[in-house]
């Protein structure tokens, strides 16, 4: 049975965060924001990619420990970081080709990502929303903190048409939720298709593999990718596949089985279609690490769940704790729509169109399981 974190009770003040300068990016400052709660999180965000930097929560024994990856410094995620902690748009995940036709105009974007030495077009392009210097205010709401960041995408940005004015609100709850809002408008019809790319590890960032994590989603279906990770059109149920966790399952468990998609992704680095197809906000997954407690409830009003399990880590990055991030260091779960939307016409669509706006909420509940 989970059971929120209550194990260290700290002060947290209802005052909306002040932001505290952290460098200088695209010529521009950056700043951090600090949130805390009452019950020991504490959430540490920058401007620079809207990136947490930091979330620290509390394991069955009341010990804190900061569960998300990243380096110590601006200038480390500037030089060389794959979305450590970032928002990724304006479209995140991948497009076949690097193109979409949308009313008839074909857009042509950056190809920036080659799995399987096919070429795609990831996370919004060279210059995503990972590596812009968002406007960033503190907020507080019945004693709730949050931070809010705000981005305007020039129409034409990486190929994309429309003046697209988004904003994302981190919040820190005294249910232990880490809650995400996000919202966009528009002046052209453009694909949008934001999400949070936080890299997990319960045991603590720097702290060895996430095979032992064990990890339940409530989706029957996925979409199965081609050689180049673009999906192929079909929604395929997982039963009597490695990808059904439907049922609490170890990651380490069927990773490396002998199954084509799992060779196309180097593992886990797949698109499942979440059971609730509402738009309202439901459970997606749950996470439990056994020797700290831990666990992580994903609730999202998103369609779909992008479960990457830090295969393509080497050891080449030093995270913030001075270790190195080796293979499947990590977990990722980014809600989302699906992968290359735009080409894919029987897939929910993600164009946002002038005079609508795009809602999404995401929240990631910690909380701490008895026993091993």
């Amino acid at each position: 049975m989970l059971a929120a974190a209550t194990a260290l009770i700290l002060p947290a003040s209802a005052a909306a965060p002040k932001g505290e300068p952290f460098g200088t990016a695209n010529g521009k400052p950056v700043e951090v924001f600090t949130l805390t709660n009452h019950k020991g999180l504490k959430l540490r965000a920058m401007t620079y990619g809207a990136i947490v930097l930091s979330l620290e929560t509390p394991d069955r024994d009341g010990k804190s420990a900061d569960v998300v990856l990243g380096y110590k410094t601006l200038d480390e995620y500037i030089k060389d970081t794959p979305y450590f902690g970032a928002v990724v748009g304006r479209v995140g995940n991948r497009i076949a080709k690097g193109k979409f036709t949308l009313d008839d105009k074909t857009y042509t974007l950056a190809l920036n990502n080659d799995p399987g030495g096919i070429k795609c077009s990831l996370h919004g392009g060279l210059k995503g929303f990972d590596k812009v210097v968002w406007q960033g205010e503190g907020v507080e709401k019945d004693g709730v903190q949050g931070v809010k960041f705000h981005y305007l995408s020039k129409d034409g940005e990486e190929g994309y048409p429309g003046n697209l004015d988004v904003t994302v609100i981190y919040w820190l709850t005294d249910d232990n939720e880490w809650k995400i809002d996000y919202s966009a408008t528009t002046d052209k019809a453009t694909p949008v298709n934001v999400t949070q790319h936080s890299y997990f590890n319960l045991k603590g960032e720097g702290n060895g593999d996430i095979l032992d994590h064990e990890i339940t989603f409530k989706a029957s279906r996925f979409t199965p990718v081609d050689a180049g990770l673009i999906p192929t059109g079909r929604l395929q149920p997982v039963e009597g596949t490695p990808f059904d966790f439907t049922t609490p399952h170890k990651v380490g468990e069927r990773v490396n089985a002998e199954d084509e998609q799992l060779k196309f992704g180097g593992g886990y680095d797949h698109n499942w279609v979440l059971d609730n197809q509402s738009g309202g906000l439901a459970l997606a997954a749950v996470v439990h690490e056994p020797t700290t407690g831990r666990t992580m409830e994903i609730l999202t009003t998103e369609p779909g769940l992008q479960f990457y399990c830090g295969n393509f880590l080497d050891g080449q990055l030093t995270g913030k704790s001075g270790k190195p991030y080796n293979h499947r260091n990590a977990l990722v779960f980014e809600t989302q729509h699906y992968p290359d939307s735009p080409n894919q016409p029987t897939f929910p669509s993600i164009i946002l169109k002038p005079g609508k706006t795009m809602k999404s909420t995401t929240v990631y509940r910690f909380g701490l399981k008895s026993g091993k």
